[in-house]
């Protein structure tokens, strides 16, 4: 599994404190949107050049440990 710690972070200063790629504004909620959609690992990378494919990886890999502790805390 990817480890997203190095390049998620929530800092209450950008986009209200929501889990985004460090060194920009762009959340993991968005990257998640864009993948539903439709949109490949390549296509985001594409069309937002800050971005590079461990980006999207580490965003899918904070997503699956967000529900494992949803799942174990309930």
């Amino acid at each position: 599994m990817t480890d997203y710690h190095d390049r998620i972070v929530l800092d209450p200063a950008i986009r209200s404190g929501k889990p985004i790629i460090r060194g920009t504004r762009i959340t993991v909620a968005d990257i998640l949107d864009y993948l539903a959609g439709g949109m490949s690992p390549s296509d985001i990378v594409a069309d937002f050049p800050d971005l590079h494919d461990e980006d999207v990886r580490a965003a899918l890999a904070f997503a699956a440990d967000r529900e494992r502790r949803l799942f174990t805390s309930l």
